[in-house]
């Protein structure tokens, strides 16, 4: 089995001197395939003082980003996953605050300082509010990776400038650090870090190597020995062994399921009976299969035989299934129920009765605008499903949208999806970005420089645009242009021609959402939605013709009004002058 990423913890709580520890930890590594999904988590918080409820803001705070961080989206990031998290258990400290009598007096309410990491692949994740700390040690050098939000007035008196549950809203410090074998990292409240030094975390470790529970009691002992006042929280982690290069979450899904063979009609195959080939091509078999148990029909995709020694495409061929599983949306193709055990590396997805638009558009090769409207805006729907998940369907096109018997629009073959929390996990996956069709990939793909929605977005409109006219944006020149200087000197042909009857405004629309600077697009798909609809407020404001042609009358009457204030301000001047 390919190396997979392994950590060893220690960590140790003491109350001090204190009747209460306002200090609350944990920490949770996951087996996979969740470990290299989501990563492990290492977090402590640290109450305030001054309040006889922050001890149950910490215990929440930890507790519930320990439950609610593994809940979210395996497609997420990190990041989105993390704060989003941490948003949510600062909202409800601040509400119970809100709710007590300490609302007029935050030194009484439900707060604490919060400092997490997440060890995911070969990065650790780590968020911060207050003043506890996360050290990193390598090489016998503590690093300190955290920066305290403390604002201090004099040398004896300070005050917290930032924690969990002040305000509705909080701002997390995030930072990402390359991890390597060997690394330890610590996570301490101020009752250690402030009476222990380097040396004495070395010499303890030398010591206790084997064993990081008693290591973290060590040091927390030796600081209550140099007279620590306070609670006392230290974990320790330490980076065993990395995962290689290689190793992948759906490698291993790869390497545990055999190869299917090439099917046939009226052939049982693991549970399903193949009744036709719908589909083939150099990359995948299509077949139309019922369940032998529920005879509900399902599509089975199968890997193209002559790229079953490609290790990156079988992986990228599980793709679909695993993003058509963790979409539920009515414009995104869905995948089949998993009932049993699957034998073979293969993926199910509904079977959608139809066509794709493909075959409308040599069907309806001129569409009206409406009917234009009324597909785009389905589509636009089922990319947002995606993006609210932080996924990239990277492959818009009329082959890749299908349309039912009930005129419901979805998005299927997910083989080109650029899945957030995946590339974190799996670097195969982040080799090779080229994965659409050229002339509906934005420009951004062709020079190397980062995609983001408003690249799903490009295509999107270049998708409206061949819809309304049967030509290109930019004909052909997109993937020619290889530098942004060249991107710079694209010309966009305007859509509107003298057989269709298109409002201007819609030409001002899609020029903006297929700007080549991808800054220059909406930010939004439903801007870009509602503007196929509106004329764009700035489109009206610039063509609206001058007074003078649209109300001469008004136009004249406001030119003699200025000039009779003119000439009374001038008589005035001269009287002024005479008196």
């Amino acid at each position: 089995m390919k190396n997979q990423l392994k950590i060893t913890t220690g960590q140790y709580s003491d109350k001090g001197i204190k009747e209460l520890n306002q200090d609350f930890h944990g920490s949770l590594i996951p087996r996979e395939p969740q470990l290299s999904l989501k990563g492990a988590a290492v977090i402590l918080a640290d109450g305030i003082s001054s309040s006889d409820v922050s001890q149950i803001a910490s215990e929440t705070s930890v507790k519930s980003f320990l439950s609610d961080y593994f809940c979210t989206s395996d497609a997420w990031s990190v990041h989105t996953s993390g704060l989003r998290v941490i948003e949510s258990i600062n909202g409800w400290l601040h509400s119970q605050t809100q709710r007590s009598e300490a609302r007029f007096n935050k030194d009484k309410g439900y707060v604490c300082t919060l400092s997490a990491a997440i060890f995911k692949s070969s990065t650790a994740h780590l968020f911060h509010v207050g003043d506890s700390r996360i050290y990193r040690l390598r090489d016998d050098g503590l690093e300190q990776l955290t920066k305290d939000h403390r604002l201090w007035l004099s040398k004896e008196k300070s005050y917290l400038s930032r924690a969990m549950g002040i305000d509705l809203s909080v701002e997390v410090d995030y930072q990402t650090v390359a991890l390597k074998q060997g690394d330890y990292f610590l996570l301490c409240t101020d009752g250690v870090y402030e009476y222990c030094d380097t040396e004495d975390v070395l010499n303890t470790l030398k010591a206790h190597e084997n064993d990081l529970d008693k290591a973290a009691e060590t040091l927390i002992n030796l600081a209550l020995e140099k007279g620590s006042d306070d609670n006392l929280t230290l974990q320790f982690v330490r980076i065993d062994q990395l995962p290689s290069i290689e190793s992948s979450t759906l490698q291993q899904q790869v390497d545990a399921l055999e190869l299917p063979p090439v099917l046939q009609a009226r052939e049982e195959f693991d549970g399903y009976m193949i009744l036709r080939e719908m589909h083939a091509n150099s990359r995948s078999h299509v077949y139309l299969a019922e369940d032998l148990e529920d005879k509900t029909r399902v599509v089975i995709k199968i890997p193209s035989v002559e790229l079953r020694n490609d290790q990156a495409y079988l992986e990228r061929f599980l793709m679909e299934e695993w993003v058509a599983r963790r979409i539920n949306n009515a414009h995104v193709m869905k995948a089949g129920i998993q009932s049993r055990k699957r034998n073979y590396l293969y993926c199910v997805t509904e079977y959608i009765e139809g066509i794709t638009l493909k075959q409308w558009l040599i069907d309806n090769p001129s569409p009206s605008l409406e009917a234009v409207r009324g597909i785009i805006e389905q589509v636009a729907k089922g990319l947002q499903a995606m993006h609210r998940m932080e996924i990239l369907h990277q492959d818009l096109k009329p082959d890749n949208i299908m349309i039912d018997t009930n005129g419901i629009v979805k998005i299927i073959d997910f083989g080109g999806v650029r899945v957030a929390g995946i590339i974190e996990a799996e670097s195969i996956l982040e080799q090779d970005d080229m994965q659409g069709t050229a002339l509906y990939m934005a420009p951004e793909y062709f020079v190397g420089e980062a995609v983001s929605s408003r690249s799903d977005l490009f295509s999107l409109a270049v998708l409206t645009y061949h819809m309304l006219s049967n030509r290109f944006p930019y004909g052909t020149s997109i993937a020619k242009a290889r530098t942004v200087a060249a991107q710079r000197r694209l010309k966009y042909e305007p859509v509107l021609d003298d057989e269709r009857e298109i409002p201007a405004w819609i030409d001002h629309t899609l020029r903006k959402a297929l700007n080549p600077n991808s800054f220059k697009r909406y930010d939004e798909l439903s801007e870009f939605i509602f503007d196929l609809r509106n004329p764009n407020q700035k489109f009206l404001s610039e063509t609206k013709p001058p007074l003078l042609d649209r109300n001469p009358l008004l136009f004249w009457k406001s030119v003699s009004l200025i000039l009779a204030g003119v000439i009374a301000g001038l008589l005035n001047y001269i009287h002024n002058l005479l008196a």
